[in-house]
């Protein structure tokens, strides 16, 4: 093997790499006599290709004077370790490049979605709570107080409305009358209603009630507030246009069953087979009304008053 010559750098770090072992000691003599003519910026910028030679001498071998060289070496070396820290991200593979756009792109939506989610982290619905009923004494439960009245006597009536359903043209409800009966001194019914509107006319549509259309219209031929409907309700299928707006809401209330039994239908005494034609005025909170059965007496009137709950709403929410 030549030996290196002293006046080239280049000439002694190519054949020193080519050692597969540490360097016979006149090698070594010569290293260290050009490592020690050579600057210091020098031997930093040849320090790559030093560090590509074989495992160096242990220290116990090595020479003192080799010592700066070490350190040039070592300082070399973390810079070395720097530039690849820095140059890390740039170089992906197409696969963690395409990871980190697709990161990228979902970044905006979730912000979004942070953006209008509630701060305490509880679930909202987007569905307003909007009343089905324009008027607050028509809701589902308010009650109401008053009489029946017939010919003979005097009965004293409940009413507390369970659900209202202007949309559908519905409400339902229980009715409580007392002193109908020497064996049952309070009676409770379910009934259910068909507000006349959009869905139902002024003639019932239910032949199993008894009513035909003559008796639909002398019965609602009792309420002053019909008047203005009167001709155009002997047409037929007339139907009363902006509803919520009308002072007065009709209606029929037919009772359906017993409560809490549902299985009686009959009561000796006493009868709900039949149903009443209402007029609800929605400013007044006050219900009118005219009971009709055939077999019963007629036109017995029914007249009832809001009673007051104290501030009770049908819907609430906070803007």
């Amino acid at each position: 093997m030549p030996t290196p010559s002293p006046s080239s750098n280049e000439t002694i770090v190519a054949a020193t790499s080519l050692h597969s072992s540490c360097p016979p000691d006149d090698d070594r003599e010569n290293w260290r006599v050009v490592d020690m003519d050579v600057p210091h910026d020098e031997a930093i910028a040849t320090a790559p290709e030093v560090l590509q030679q074989p495992t160096p001498p242990p220290a116990e071998s090595r020479p003192a004077g080799s010592t700066d060289t070490h350190i040039a070496a070592q300082h070399s070396t973390k810079q070395m370790d720097v530039d690849e820290d820095n140059s890390g991200p740039d170089m992906l593979s197409p696969m963690s490049a395409e990871g980190d756009k697709q990161e990228e792109s979902e970044l905006p939506a979730l912000s979004n979605t942070d953006l209008g989610s509630p701060s305490m982290g509880y679930d909202f619905s987007n569905i307003r709570l909007l009343p089905s009923s324009p008027s607050s004494f028509l809701r589902a439960g308010s009650k109401f107080h008053g009489t029946q009245q017939s010919e003979r006597q005097v009965y004293d009536v409940q009413v507390e409305i369970k659900h209202v359903d202007m949309r559908e043209s519905f409400l339902c409800g229980y009715l409580r009358i007392q002193g109908l009966t020497e064996d049952h001194p309070t009676l409770t019914t379910y009934f259910e209603g068909e507000i006349i509107g959009s869905k139902y006319s002024f003639l019932t549509q239910h032949q199993d009630w008894g009513s035909t259309d003559k008796v639909d219209l002398q019965h609602w031929a009792k309420f002053s507030a019909f008047r203005p409907f009167h001709s155009k309700a002997k047409k037929g299928h007339f139907h009363i246009p902006q509803l919520a707006q009308r002072e007065n809401i009709f209606m029929r209330w037919k009772e359906h069953f017993l409560v809490p039994d549902h299985r009686v239908r009959t009561i000796s005494g006493a009868s709900f087979e039949g149903f009443y034609y209402i007029c609800f005025n929605q400013i007044q909170g006050t219900v009118s009304g005219i009971y009709f059965h055939a077999k019963s007496e007629k036109f017995q009137q029914l007249e009832l008053k809001h009673v007051e709950d104290r501030g009770c709403f049908a819907a609430m929410e906070f803007r």
